[in-house]
Parts: structure tokens; C-alpha cells; sequence
């Protein structure tokens, strides 16, 4: 049976799979952790620490040695699109209440959900994209944007905004299993190279861990503003994202629709932020409802529109990197 190669037919399957599965499992048989307990509970309840071992191991597989022409056009791509998610914060958290909208067609929109959604881009669907749409270089550009995995932009931004405190030790609790994993990946390149193995295969535990925080019902009562919001993730990052792809990043914007995407491990923000804020607790479920649905829904559209985007403005040129000054020890 070929389900590997089914599921990746799926855009983002290798997550939204389990995800989905776990989030049956929740609904149909929410005590299965409690009545197996051990190991499969672990499984089950176990999104934290699944999570920092996947973080570990990204932070791991980021090399020092990109060229400064990906940094460039990574580093571009990523403050732009946290730089868009903390104006939307500021502006929506005029308008949306702490305890997110209780009632009408916006029901269970909070800012923790905007900002979860906007804030990160699908590495792996934008690297894909541009393997085929764009330039090497281009494509390399997902080494910062494993920057952004995490809770850590979140953080920063509902706090800068002045939507939640959180202790300083907090935010070194959030990047310090990334931190010791990037400095042991560079110390080291066997290190690098063994950690970096395990970054796709815990993609699925934590998608279906994710997916047992999640109520199928929740997603139905906010499926058309899940819609709704992944479709404003693509248009309210995505213009600013091809501009600033286009002059400051010296592409032609294909990059820039392709980082418009919001990322699956943003599903995991809200859940992780309640729990270390626990005023975020009301807002949480309907959150990851939320962003859950944005994911599908940019990861089913962002390659659509790319695809157009590339034919309409064509190909770049390819990029040669120069030969590396470096052997592997």
C-alpha cells in the first residue's frame, strides 16, 4: 500500500492527516488517552514535549554557512510577515475583546487566532514551491523561516502589542530547546546531520497530537470564518510579502506569494500560549479550530495561486551557487 505517497499528494498530509484523525479521535472518543493510559496517552496528550524535541532537531538543522543572498531574501520574507501579523494585532485588538467574539458570524475570532495563523509560513510548501516555481536560492530561504516555528513570535507580538505579559524567562523556555539544538547542529555537522533526520518523521506524532486538542464540532461551528481567515492570511501577508520580495529582496514576488501561507505548527500556538498564559484558556480551542482551517486552506490555495503568479510573471533565472569552501569533517 503506497499511504506515504498518498498522503503526500495531500498538501501538508504529513500533518493535517493525523491532525485530522486526532481530532476525531477527540470527538468521537475523548477519554481513549485516559482508559489506555502509558504510552498511547502519551501519544495522545503529548504536543509539548513532541513539539520541543521537533524544535530541538529544526534548530539543529540550520547551517551557519548560508550564503548571504539567502539570508537576504530569508531574512526578508520573515520580518515581513511578523512584521504584518503585529499591525493586524494592534489594529484588530481596537476591535476584538480579550475573550475573542462571542456571538454572530466572527463567533470565537479572538487575536490569539489571527496572529497564530499570520504570523508563520509553511516551510516545507513554500521550499516545494519554489523548488518548481523559483530559484536555488530562493528555495533556500526556508532556513530562517524555521525561525518563526514555535511560540516564541507569538509571544513577542501579543506582548509588544500589549496584549499579554509574559516573564522574561518565559521566552527563553520557548527558543531554548532551539537554541541548544542550532548550536550543537553547528558545532557539530554529524550532530546536524543526525537530528536533522527526525524534523520530518515527528511531523505526524505532533499532528496528531495537535488533533486530540481539537473538537471536529468546534471546526464545524466556525468552518466558514476558518475559510474566511485563510483567505485573509493570503491576502493581507501576501501583498506585503511580494513587495517586499520585489524591492528589497531582489526577486520578482513569486517568493513572496509562496511564504503567504500560515504554517501547521502555528495549530500548536494557541494551546502552548494558554498554557503558559492562562487568560488565553477561553480563546484556545476555538483558536486552534481556527488556524487549523487556515492551514488547509492556504496550503490548498497558496500552490493555486503561485503556480499563476509564476506562469503570469514567468521563471527567474536559475541560481548557481558557487562551489562550497568547505568539507563535510
Amino acid at each position: 500500500m503506497k499511504i506515504k505517497a498518498t498522503m503526500e499528494r495531500i498538501p501538508g498530509g504529513m500533518m493535517l492527516i493525523p491532525l485530522l484523525l486526532g481530532a476525531m479521535l477527540n470527538t468521537f472518543a475523548p477519554d481513549t488517552g485516559n482508559y489506555f493510559g502509558s504510552f498511547t496517552k502519551g501519544m495522545i496528550t503529548g504536543t509539548v514535549p513532541i513539539l520541543a524535541v521537533w524544535f530541538f532537531c529544526i534548530g539543529a538543522s540550520i547551517d551557519l554557512r548560508a550564503t548571504g543572498t539567502v539570508l537576504r531574501k530569508s531574512g526578508t520574507l520573515v520580518l515581513t510577515k511578523i512584521a504584518v501579523a503585529w499591525l493586524v494585532a494592534m489594529i484588530a485588538a481596537s476591535f476584538i475583546p480579550d475573550t475573542g467574539i462571542q456571538t454572530g458570524f466572527f463567533a470565537g475570532l479572538s487575536v490569539l487566532a489571527i496572529v497564530s495563523a499570520m504570523d508563520m509560513t509553511n516551510g516545507g510548501l513554500y521550499a516545494s514551491l519554489m523548488n518548481q516555481y523559483g530559484t536555488k536560492e530562493e528555495s533556500g530561504a526556508f532556513v530562517l523561516m524555521s525561525l518563526e516555528s514555535g511560540p516564541l513570535m507569538t509571544m513577542v507580538i501579543l506582548g509588544s502589542a500589549g496584549l499579554a505579559s509574559f516573564e522574561p524567562h518565559h521566552f527563553v523556555g520557548a527558543v531554548l530547546p532551539f537554541l541548544i539544538g542550532f548550536t550543537l547542529g553547528n558545532l557539530d555537522h554529524d550532530l546536524r546531520a543526525f537530528f536533522s533526520k527526525a524534523t520530518a518523521t515527528l511531523i505526524p506524532f505532533f499532528g496528531f497530537a495537535l488533533g486530540n486538542t481539537i473538537n471536529l464540532g468546534v471546526i464545524v461551528d466556525t468552518g466558514l470564518l476558518g475559510i474566511v481567515l485563510g483567505v485573509a492570511v493570503i491576502v493581507i501577508t501576501g501583498i506585503p510579502l511580494i513587495l517586499a520580495d520585489k524591492f528589497i529582496g531582489g526577486g520578482n514576488g513569486t517568493a513572496g506569494v509562496a511564504a503567504s501561507s500560515a504554517a501547521g505548527a502555528a495549530v500548536a500556538n494557541p494551546v502552548i500560549i494558554a498554557q503558559i498564559n492562562p487568560s488565553f484558556q477561553p480563546v484556545a480551542a476555538s483558536a486552534t479550530a481556527l488556524v487549523a482551517a487556515s492551514v488547509i486552506v492556504t496550503a490548498i490555495l497558496v500552490p493555486i495561486i503561485t503556480a499563476l503568479y509564476a506562469r503570469h510573471i514567468g521563471k527567474p533565472e536559475v541560481y548557481h551557487p558557487e562551489p562550497e569552501r568547505y568539507t563535510q569533517p
